[in-house]
Order: C-alpha cells, then structure tokens, then sequence
C-alpha cells in the first residue's frame, strides 16, 4: 500500500486526490519507455522531439485513467452511503480509501465492479476512435509494429487502448486485494452469508496469486532475458501477498470482536459543552479543566452539534469571549449518510472503526443513539486496549488496517 505521506493534487467532489513519492519514480519510467515506443511506432528521427512530447502526454493520460477508475469505486461508494478518506496514486495504480466496509454483498459488488467498468470504457472508446480514424492501420500499431504509418494521436489512442485492457485483465484476476477478488468476496460472501467467509476466501485466492507471480517473476529474472518483467511480477506479487495475509488477519480479528459494539467499549458519561455556552465558560470551566483537545457539543436535548477544538477557541480575541457562543465555532464536518464524520452510532460494530480515518485524526469520536443524542465517546486508546483483548495481546488499531 502507499505511505500516507502524500501529495495532494486536487480534489475531487471534496476527495483529495494525491500521488505518492513512487508515482513520480514511474511516471520518469513510463515517459522513458513510450519515448522509445513512438520513435519505432512512428519511424522518427533520433534527435526527433515528438516522441518525448507524445510520451509525457501519453503518461499523463494513462494516471488520469487510473485516476478515473479509482473514482468510479469511489463514486459508487458515496452513493452507498461509504465515504472516502482519500484517493492516492502510486507505483501499482491507485487507492480509494473507504472509510468503512460494505455492508452488504451487493454493496461489496457494486463498488468493486465500478472501477474495472471504467477502464473498460476507456479501452472501448480509445479501440472506437482509433478504428474511425485509420480503420485497419490501427491493429497494426497495436501490435507495436515499427513504422506503422498512423497518425501521432492514433499511437497514442493504440497505446492507451492496450494498457487499459492489460489494466482490467489484471484487476479482474479472482484474488483480493484486486477488484477481481472483491468481486469473488462479494459472490462467496453471497453464496454462504457470512461476510468474513467470503474475506477469507478471496483472500486466500491472493495469497495463492503471490505465489504464483513470485515464483514466474524469479523464473523470468533467473531463466530468461526478461529480467526486468520478472523483477516487477516479483516486487507485485510480494505486494499482492502482504495485502491478502493483512485481510486474512483482519478478518480473523473481525470474528474475535464480532459481538462488540461501540457501546460496549465508550465511556457512557462523556462531558459535553452546551451550544449555547460562551467561548470564555469553554476555556475556563472545560478545556482548562480536563485539558482535552476537542468536547462534542450538544443542543438542549443533548443532540450532538459538533466538536469543539481548543484551536478555535484559543483564536477569539479575548474581548470577544464573552459574548461569542460555542456554537459559532463547531466543526460539523458531514458524511455520507449525513450522519457527522466525527461521530459513530453507540449500536455499530466495534469492527467497523478499524480503518476509521477520523478516530485516527482525531483520538476519539463521539458516539450517538438512533435519535442523533451524545450517548458516549470512544477513543482510540480504548478501541486498542479492545482489540488487544479479543485476541489477547499485541495488536493495536493501526495494524489491523
């Protein structure tokens, strides 16, 4: 997977959209190699310069169509109720962060059947156009045959056409972590109705792929001139691998702590700050008093508002504070269900947290009855000490991610 040290490019329907550092490593490569591609495909001179404007072009295309695969699955989940943390690109491809698991097998398909429809688009129209623009010289190019008399845009469209479908035959392999595997995870979860049957399931599918690829990858870099592919089927069965035996683990642990829910691990009398209350009551009589960063704050009803920080507070000027109420400076940040990000139903699974991006931003979230009441707070210290006693020991929140 990629670090979550990221640069962030756009945003996208209020996703952030960024690149990890080895993006920029394969970006250099994927220019270098369709340099060499056009200066064949098209007969060009060596000190030519449209292959090397072709190739930076051509690259940026092919990240914005994986871009647009990852927002497939991320549109389809928003409308599912799922929201996204992020989406990254990086040396395999990309990631859409989900901030919770589906729900159910259909929930799972949808989402995972959207990116690789996507890309199918994509090779259809680039096989579509190039067809209407040259007819028969279009398989000719490819086919990487040199001197293939088309057009500039032609190669390119050849070129894009042929990654996309050499994307969506690898994605639709069955073994998660790979859209394919999603994909069986959904049908296998359907077959015995249990979620993480499926999980594991798929998973093991993953881990019997990484084999595979490892093992052709070393034959390829030990037995042939192919030394280069067999690094790179090493390198991405290896990942394929880790990622399998990480949901393997997860899923095992989703199992253990399938019966506790959030209200079994909150703390069930959470101090809260009224709306109405001014910014100077909140500095003296709660953030000076308990030294916490954030309070949630609650109407008359005691329904959840939002959070307050100490930032915020901090930030009004003095003379102000007294008159200024907390309710002018919550943060109400909205999810997908319109539900606040930074809270979590009392009644939901403690399993559905792990990954949860706010708890991890925040140390904490607030927790809420099925009327939208502060019933509670949960933290990430008490969602670890949890998950290390459901499997007595040793695992905290972030390695079960």
């Amino acid at each position: 997977m990629p670090s979550r040290s990221t640069y962030t490019l756009l945003r996208v329907r209020g996703i952030p959209v960024g690149v990890d550092w080895s993006w920029f490593l394969v970006l250099f490569i994927v220019i270098w190699f369709l340099s060499g591609f056009y200066s064949d495909t098209l007969g060009a001179s060596e000190d030519a310069v449209q292959p090397y404007v072709l190739a930076v072009i051509t690259a940026l295309l092919f990240f914005g169509s994986i871009l647009l695969h990852e927002l497939g699955h991320a549109i389809v989940a928003l409308r599912n109720g799922i929201g996204i943390s992020h989406i990254t690109l990086w040396m395999f491809g990309g990631v859409a962060g989900l901030e919770r698991d589906s729900r159910t097998a259909g929930e799972e398909f949808r989402i995972a059947a959207a990116g690789p429809l996507v890309t199918l688009a994509i090779a259809a129209a680039c096989l579509g156009l190039g067809m209407a623009i040259e007819g028969g010289a279009f398989w000719d190019v490819t086919a990487r045959e040199e001197n293939a008399g088309v057009s500039s845009v032609v190669a390119v469209l050849a070129w894009l056409a042929n990654i996309n479908v050499l994307i969506l035959l690898f994605n639709m392999l069955p073994a998660y972590p790979l859209d394919g595997g999603r994909i069986t995870r959904a049908a296998a979860w359907k077959l015995t109705g249990d979620r993480e049957t499926g999980t594991k399931f798929a998973a093991r599918l993953g881990q019997l792929l990484a084999v595979v690829m490892i093992g052709v990858g070393v034959y390829l870099l030990l037995a042939t001139e192919l030394f280069i592919t067999g690094i790179w089927l090493a390198v991405i069965g290896w990942m394929l691998g880790s990622a399998a035996r990480a949901t393997v683990v997860r899923s095992e642990l989703n199992q253990r702590i399938g019966d506790v829910s959030v209200a079994d691990v909150m703390d069930d009398d959470p101090v809260a700050i009224p709306e109405d209350a001014s910014v100077e009551s909140a500095l003296d009589e709660y953030f000076l008093r308990y030294e916490w960063p954030w309070f949630p704050v609650v109407d008359r009803a005691r329904r959840f508002v939002g959070l307050i920080n100490r930032g915020a507070a901090d930030a009004v000027p003095e003379p102000s504070r007294a008159t200024q109420r907390v309710a002018e400076l919550i943060d109400t940040g909205g999810g997908p269900d319109g539900i606040p990000a930074e809270t979590v139903r009392d009644d939901a699974p403690l399993e559905s947290l792990l990954g949860n991006s706010e708890l991890r931003r925040l140390g904490g979230l607030a927790a809420v009855d099925s009327d939208g009441r502060l019933s509670g707070v949960i933290t990430l210290e008490q969602v670890g000490r949890a998950l290390r006693e459901a499997v007595g020991g040793g695992v905290e929140l972030t390695d079960a991610e």
